[in-house]
């Protein structure tokens, strides 16, 4: 019986900690190095590929996103294996991920690949590559909660995972500023690194694998039917109020990130303190939000984040060409990059709370799809955008660093942080919808957190586990 059983104190170990922090940086990696920084200056300014050709291709991404992502975080929900409900998609799924990164930087067809063959290559490697970061990124995003039953426990993985969430934020924008290949030059040396990358990032994801695993008696829990469960997403009103967010801050990272290596190859501000006093403004906007998270609210907190980060997008947007204001407005990207590091998944997390609340079912993949269904369109937006932008101003995409004209330079910082900063301003005003907040919702999160405690005494004890007050 269970009252003769020894219990003992649940601890994931350290190195389970790690490696499956080591694999959400690695996946996040790669897939800034395609959607967010790489793929649209290989493919338009190295390769030659028409900016409206490669628009398209963003365009049909965002329509694949729409069934893509949902119908995973459905299948996942419903996985049944000898590793669990997400490993087997992190571990067999790493090989074909690093080969599709690594495809997309081969030139198919040569230097004088003709525009249908690039249009094949690329549309066909993103999707490919989507579908496989769609299927490990939602199996990293909620392994915490499978790897551990006690809230304690979930929270000691989700720190590691925040301090190692620099990683995809910083090396690829760094590398890139380093290797980027300019248009005629040789390209073999750009490729052997990338390639280098890609066989190293699937290797991590893969071996990561070996180091961590899923408690099992969630599979055995009924989910709703697929319909249903999409329908009951959208009925969750903070759900609506958190994709706006959702969207925006994805969106924003996008275009902040695929934009600044044109802003420094064109404008006279140095990298070095711009990178600085975006490492700064991280540092800083951690540091504030972890310190006054709970006198502030995530509510509170967050609308501070977007209007910091709203202002900073307009003061480069009118002062991009002065180091000192571009420098301050960098330093308020920071600190929304940090608040999009660790209020996101806080308000993501209270958001399942209260669709727990409403229908008695935890379905974080499912939540996971559908939150991907209206983020990923954010990428294939903020790509396109940028692009027409260019284009509008006379940027020329065959053109060296430093060559543009002043008109290329106005669409650059239009491209850049415009839509950015309409949609951060426009996320403020609509988290004064959002309801989760208040006196009303502690009361329902202390309910939720006795019915946590119940269930958790119940399955601990029945696995021999002692639970901690």
């Amino acid at each position: 019986m269970i009252e003769n059983q020894v219990l003992y104190e649940e601890k994931v170990p350290l190195k389970s900690r790690i490696w499956v922090s080591i694999a959400d940086a690695s996946t996040a990696m790669l897939n800034t190095f395609i959607v967010s920084i790489g793929l649209t200056y290989y493919f338009t300014s190295f390769r030659g590929m028409n900016p409206g050709l490669v628009a398209t291709v963003w365009i049909l991404f965002g329509i694949w996103n729409a069934v893509n992502d949902p119908l995973f975080g459905y299948i996942s929900d419903r996985t049944k294996s000898k590793l669990g409900r997400r490993i087997p998609y992190i571990r067999y799924g790493a090989p074909i991920i690093g080969l599709a990164f690594i495809f997309s930087w081969i030139n198919f067809g040569g230097v004088n690949a003709s525009q249908t063959a690039m249009f094949i290559q690329m549309t066909l490697l993103l999707f490919i590559f989507d579908a496989l970061y769609t299927a490990i990124a939602t199996s990293i995003y909620v392994m915490p909660f499978e790897m551990a039953v006690s809230n304690k426990a979930r929270s000691s993985i989700l720190i590691w995972k925040l301090i190692f969430a620099v990683f995809p934020l910083a090396v690829p924008l760094i590398l890139w500023g380093f290797i980027k290949p300019e248009p005629g030059s040789d390209v073999f040396i750009f490729q052997m690194i990338m390639v280098a990358f890609g066989v190293l990032m699937a290797l991590l994801i893969f071996i990561s694998t070996f180091y961590y695993r899923e408690k099992h008696f969630q599979q055995e829990e009924e989910q709703m039917p697929f319909l249903k469960s999409v329908k009951e997403c959208f009925t969750n009103k903070s759900f609506i109020v958190f994709e706006v967010l959702s969207f925006t801050i994805i969106y924003v990272q996008t275009s902040l990130m695929l934009g600044l290596n044109y802003y420094l190859a064109e404008f006279s501000t140095p990298a070095v303190p711009l990178y600085a006093s975006l490492a700064i403004g991280i540092v800083f906007g951690v540091f504030l939000f972890v310190k006054n998270r709970e006198r502030w609210g995530v509510k509170g907190c967050t609308m501070l984040m977007a209007a910091l980060f709203s202002i900073g997008c307009f003061l480069v947007l009118g002062f991009g060409h002065q180091t000192v204001p571009t420098l301050i407005g960098v330093f308020f990207f920071g600190i929304g990059f940090a608040g999009g590091m660790y209020l996101i998944p806080l308000m993501n997390g209270d958001v399942i709370d209260m669709d727990e609340h409403r229908t008695g079912l935890r379905r974080e993949g499912m939540y996971a799809g559908v939150n991907s269904l209206i983020t990923k369109p954010a990428i294939s937006l903020a790509n396109s955008a940028f692009i027409w932008f260019l284009t509008l101003y006379g940027y020329n995409f065959a053109g060296k660093s430093g060559t543009q004209s002043t008109e290329a330079q106005t669409g650059i910082l239009f491209g850049w942080v415009l839509i950015p900063g309409i949609l951060l301003a426009v996320s403020f005003l609509s988290l004064f919808l959002y309801p989760l907040a208040g006196k009303k919702w502690d009361e329902i999160k202390q309910q939720l957190a006795n019915v946590h405690i119940e269930k958790e005494k119940r399955i601990l004890a029945a696995k021999g586990i002692k639970f901690e007050e």
